[in-house]
């Protein structure tokens, strides 16, 4: 969420911020109902005021024995336009409401674009790999193997669900432990077990409300599925003031994640891609101000290292202003060679969100012997997908038998096992 002081102060870098996004100014109308906001407090304030005047006079009216039944008519009147006001502004907060739906500004260094083609490669690691036959796609892989069965999970769950089996399930959970052990034993990520099940202040604190509740699953209980474990580790820190000395903190998770892809008709329906279950390895980190850009790198950094030690290729894309989270003010996508797609596919998305969380939730920091609190950064990243990573082993280091090599580093969380076959 934005600072509405900050908006007073400076309303034309506001929406020139905002015109990068590609999105009609909002300050006039901001600040117009920011102005009747105050206007109304003001109000508030006075008749408060009058109330406790007109209070005294009845006190003395009384210690005299003379007659306070108009004052008091009047003091009623007053205490009931008082409840009425009050009620108004906690009920009606016409400036939250707005600033609620308005993305994060993009940072200075963010490329102008309106969607993906505007998105600019920071580099490429590796080669793509040479095959002596034409590679197949993931899903006919896992088919044939009779480890992938998309048929049974429809029969459970309907689309966009599979069941995994065998040495692929054994897969998942060998890349959910490769990756948190490098993530907490050489990045110095505290692993985290967080609730999947969550209220609203959290979807609404990490900017999933009210915007993007149609993208989320709701029990009918009222608890939210987490899309992603971002929603449950960075509101751990909401409503705190934190000891800057203790900055940064960095946590990490494996969690299941649930995501209904309203917005996603008719995209990624064959296979593993998008799915409304999936299992993620995710990056969090709450910082200073003054400390997130160099955490972003840091986090982008823990990703790609472990696409490093399996040994695939991939970009890593900074995305333009038109191709950014809601919540972001900067991204890094790292994308995944596909052989059998001939494309490189979305595998994380590294975010600094800057104090725009934050300031939803109430996170902030305080340096020793400071007087005055300021807004944490709040940054995000898959590290990695675990799905998706498993479609880029499939594809990558299929056989021409419809074997799958087991990259050497995951070699050992599988038992020693050679070939998926």
């Amino acid at each position: 969420m934005h600072d509405i002081k900050a908006i007073r102060q400076n309303p034309e870098a506001f929406d020139a911020g905002l015109a990068r996004r590609g999105l009609p100014g909002q300050s006039a109308a901001l600040l117009k109902l920011d102005e009747d906001k105050r206007k109304a407090q003001t109000q508030l304030q006075e008749l408060q005021s009058k109330k406790n005047a007109l209070a005294k006079q009845i006190g003395m009216a009384k210690g005299k024995g003379e007659d306070a039944s108009a004052v008091m008519e009047e003091a009623k009147q007053v205490g009931e336009q008082l409840t009425a006001l009050e009620a108004s502004l906690a009920n009606n907060d016409a400036v939250t409401a707005l600033l609620e739906t308005i993305p994060n500004l993009p940072a200075d260094d963010v490329p102008d674009g309106s969607d993906e083609h505007g998105n600019k490669e920071v580099r490429v690691v590796g080669t793509k790999p040479s095959f002596a036959f034409t590679p197949k796609l993931h899903d006919e892989l896992g088919t044939a193997l009779g480890l992938m069965d998309f048929d049974g999970a429809a029969k459970l769950s309907g689309a966009r669900f599979v069941v995994l089996k065998g040495a692929l399930a054994r897969l998942e959970r060998a890349l959910a432990n490769f990756m948190l052990d490098i993530h907490t034993q050489e990045f110095g990520y505290t692993e985290m077990v967080p609730p999947a099940l969550v209220k609203d202040a959290a979807v609404y604190g990490t900017g999933q409300l009210p915007k993007f509740a149609e993208d989320l699953f709701k029990t009918e209980n009222g608890f939210w599925l987490i899309p992603t474990a971002e929603v449950p580790l960075t509101n751990l820190h909401g409503d705190s003031i934190i000891e800057e000395e203790k900055l940064p903190i960095r946590m990490t998770a494996y969690t299941q994640c649930f995501r209904s892809e309203a917005g996603a008709a008719g995209k990624d329906t064959r296979g593993m891609i998008r799915q409304h279950q999936f299992s993620k390895v995710e990056l969090v980190s709450i910082t200073t101000p003054e400390q997130s850009a160099a955490e972003h790198e840091r986090m982008t950094g823990a990703a790609e290292e472990i696409l490093k030690r399996l040994g695939l290729h991939y970009r890593v894309m900074l995305l333009c202003t038109g191709d950014m989270g809601f919540c972001s003010q900067k991204t890094y996508d790292l994308e995944v060679w596909m052989p059998g797609q001939n494309a490189f596919r979305e595998i994380s998305s590294c975010s600094n969100c800057g104090a725009f969380q934050a300031r939803r939730m109430k996170a902030r920091s305080k340096a020793k012997g400071a007087k005055e609190t300021q807004f944490v950064h709040t940054l995000n990243g898959s590290g990695l997908a675990i799905g998706r990573t498993m479609v880029a082993i499939l594809e990558n280091y299929q056989q021409a038998d419809g074997s799958i090599q087991v990259p050497d580093a995951l070699k050992p969380y599988m038992g020693g096992l050679e070939k998926i076959a």
